[in-house]
């Protein structure tokens, strides 16, 4: 079967849109027609080669579509499904078992190496293999190959085109407050960051009940759509003096119960672990590198009983909590379709151009045939 898939074939990009072979579902695997799919940071991070993923290949990992045929062995989905794809992982080792996916211990090639277990991908050009499977989905593509594990069935009455971002961006902020904080009534949180990821953990910190929600971001557009969203303080870094002292001054000097960061930056992280509270825990969102060290005032750490901890996918098991999100989303609780904006799949050079340059929170590429939802 022939499709067409954005291709990177060199460290940068651009992407190419190229025609390819894909096959059909192997046992256990799911051929997916995608109606669209989001662009996420981690994408950019993919195509820069600063995570092990090989090239040509095709990435894209916040897709949602609908199921044309199904392989040997899965039950979970059938043909005309409406789905959203997000990570994949093994479903046996010890983190599976306890359900958390997102700890797979076979995280990174399930998601990160571009191939199959057997070391196929399932797309190609002519004989030249393509390098797919990418977050087990690779869905900058007008079809994709999933994985009877990381495709969860939605209701048919939600706008499809908008729900792809439920699979990670918005998984992993609204996961951190709800799964893995689990933010109190009547708390604090700072969120560092309020792109999609941070924008969600307002939402979510709102529908916890946090009594303060504090927003800091050096952009004042993002600053505004997140009061708006829940935050009930918002700080432009920029200003000058100490972020954490900054915090500490909106909350008597008591510091926040929770901080979030999502821009991945070391100083940043620290920050937000001088601004927590006696027990106060911070969760590292972005995606800080390997061999990345994060300086850390150890008394400080260790007087308070303070946490420093990194969460992934927002803590969360796709299969559960997706259909939360959806549901969340349907009573008014989470907006996200507030900081989307959608692109023609031709266009995605542009997309991700003016999602690097801060000017768009959350790029939806549309397939051909499908229409932007109506509001």
């Amino acid at each position: 079967m022939q499709i067409t898939a954005a291709v990177i074939r060199a460290p940068g990009g651009p992407f190419n849109l190229e025609h390819l072979e894909i096959e059909q579902p192997l046992p256990g695997e799911v051929l997916v027609k995608v109606a669209a799919t989001g662009v996420c940071h981690t994408d950019m991070v993919m195509r820069d080669r600063l995570l092990p993923v090989p090239q040509p290949v095709v990435l894209g990992h916040e897709g949602a579509g609908t199921v044309l045929a199904v392989g040997a062995g899965v039950t979970k989905v059938k043909p005309g499904d409406a789905v959203v794809m997000s990570f994949n992982s093994c479903g046996h080792c010890p983190s599976c078992s306890d359900a958390a996916p997102a700890y797979c211990h076979e995280f990174f090639p399930r998601n990160f190496f571009g191939a199959r277990g057997d070391g196929s991908s399932g797309l190609s050009r002519d004989g030249e293999m393509i390098h797919a499977n990418i977050f087990g989905q690779s869905s900058f593509a007008t079809h994709a190959l999933c994985h009877q594990r990381n495709v969860v069935k939605v209701p048919a009455d939600v706008p499809l085109a908008l729900l792809g971002p439920l699979g990670c961006g918005v998984l992993t902020g609204a996961g951190t407050v709800l799964n893995a904080l689990k933010v109190r009534a009547g708390s604090s949180v700072a969120v560092m960051g309020v792109g999609t990821v941070g924008l969600s953990a307002i939402m979510a910190a709102k529908v916890a009940g946090a009594a303060r929600i504090i927003a800091i971001d050096p952009v004042a557009s993002r600053l505004d759509l997140a009061s708006e969203l829940g935050a009930t303080h918002v700080i432009d870094p920029r200003g000058g003096g100490n972020l954490a002292e900054k915090v500490m001054g909106l909350t008597g000097g008591v510091g926040v119960d929770y901080a979030i960061d999502t821009s991945a930056r070391s100083e940043v992280i620290r920050q937000g672990l001088m601004m927590l509270a006696p027990r106060g825990e911070c969760a590292v969102v972005g995606a800080v590198t390997f061999g990345q060290d994060i300086p850390v005032d150890g008394g400080h750490l260790l007087s308070g009983g303070r946490r420093l901890r990194g969460v992934v996918e927002g803590d969360a098991d796709p299969e559960q909590f997706v259909p939360q999100l959806v549901a969340l989303y349907r009573d008014g609780k989470l907006p996200f379709d507030r900081f989307v904006r959608f692109f023609p799949f031709s266009a995605i050079n542009e997309a991700v151009a003016e999602s690097e340059a801060g000017r768009v929170i959350k790029p939806i590429l549309l397939m051909p045939g499908t229409e932007v939802p109506t509001p």
